[in-house]
């Protein structure tokens, strides 16, 4: 016997310790939790400021429908667009203006207006689904980006435009979004027709 334990003593110490480490794992005392009628966890260390059992449950009502709820704009929205204003928003834009000057593409900075929430583009005359989709793709989400677009903006955009070559000139896509980006209905009515 002393000779095995002469032999084998390191494997039977390694064993030994294996042991006690999965018998505490498997036997230690697990803490338990219950649910208080708020359905808030209580554990046994919160138990003295639990809320009071006395309290009945409301009666479960069928659930009324709720139109899309918007969020509220924070008291630091500039804009009241919900966009931009955090770290994590801040932090996009930053890496976005690096890569952008990196690679040569129009990054936000270059595009006046881009913050708050985005216009429907399809109102404009000669703005479907499609031109609309390669507007926004350019970071043109907003009636008033479009009418700050400089003559050269219109003719670099339109170039990378394919089959809608030529449609921001045509169908006078800057004049109109003008005219919306101002809220002028009757301006645009005037020159464009009915909405």
């Amino acid at each position: 016997m002393s000779e095995l334990w002469a032999n084998y003593w390191p494997v039977i110490l390694i064993a030994l310790v294996i042991g006690l480490i999965v018998g505490f794992l498997i036997f230690r005392p697990k803490q338990r939790v219950t649910l208080s009628r708020e359905e808030a966890p209580v554990r046994p260390h919160m138990a003295a400021s639990a809320v009071p059992a006395a309290v009945a449950p409301p009666a479960p009502q069928p659930p009324a429908p709720q139109p899309p709820a918007r969020r509220a704009p924070s008291p630091h929205d500039s804009d009241g667009g919900g966009e931009g204003e955090g770290i994590a928003d801040e932090a996009a834009a930053a890496v976005s203006d690096i890569a952008g000057e990196i690679i040569g593409a129009p990054v936000h900075s270059h595009l006046p207006g881009s913050q708050g929430v985005p216009d429907n583009l399809q109102r404009m005359k000669g703005v479907g689904p499609k031109l609309a989709a390669l507007l926004n793709s350019r970071g043109l989400v907003r009636y008033e980006q479009i009418a700050a677009l400089s003559p050269e903006d219109v003719e670099r955009i339109d170039a990378d435009l394919g089959a809608f070559r030529g449609r921001l000139v045509r169908d006078r896509i800057v004049e109109q979004a003008g005219y919306l980006s101002r809220g002028d209905m009757g301006g645009y009515e005037a020159q464009f027709g009915k909405l």
